[in-house]
């Protein structure tokens, strides 16, 4: 799947095969239960998203919710965008490190995060950053690289 018309995510998650299904519902409770209070679960550009709602915060480039994290199952692989880790290149080193630490190479781009099975990631140290930037930590992240 390149990319979905679901509206909903359980619409997205019902035309993903089973075995595919259980990998990104796997990954989507993991994002669910670190995620910090004021993010809101929707879709977005096709895929999962989670993203600070236009009602908390307007001011976005392209008039869309401002993209925090976003989940999606890809034609030969699945890929996780962590914006978080792509603007704050400490959470990056701290990524590459816990992805080390069990032995494993990220495929990852600049907030792409590309994997073949769930035991691709450290699922525990993704968690801890997705857990630690809150809405007003992001915003604020975001307003200042706007600046430049």
């Amino acid at each position: 799947m390149v990319s979905s018309a679901a509206t909903t995510v359980k619409q997205y998650l019902a035309e993903l095969p089973a075995e595919r299904r259980k990998v990104v519902s796997t990954v989507r409770d993991m994002v669910n239960a670190y995620m910090p209070e004021g993010y809101r679960e929707t879709m977005a550009f096709g895929m999962i998203g989670w993203g600070i709602p236009l009602s908390r915060y307007s001011e976005t480039y392209n008039k869309q919710p401002l993209g925090y994290v976003a989940l999606a199952a890809r034609k030969n692989n699945y890929s996780l965008y962590l914006m978080g880790v792509y603007a704050d290149g400490e959470q990056e080193k701290a990524l590459r490190a816990a992805a080390a630490a069990i032995g494993k190479k990220l495929d990852m781009g600049k907030s792409c995060l590309r994997f073949k099975s769930i035991d691709d990631l450290p699922m525990a140290a993704i968690g801890e950053l997705i857990a630690s930037m809150s809405v007003e930590d992001y915003i604020a992240v975001y307003e200042a690289s706007r600046k430049h």
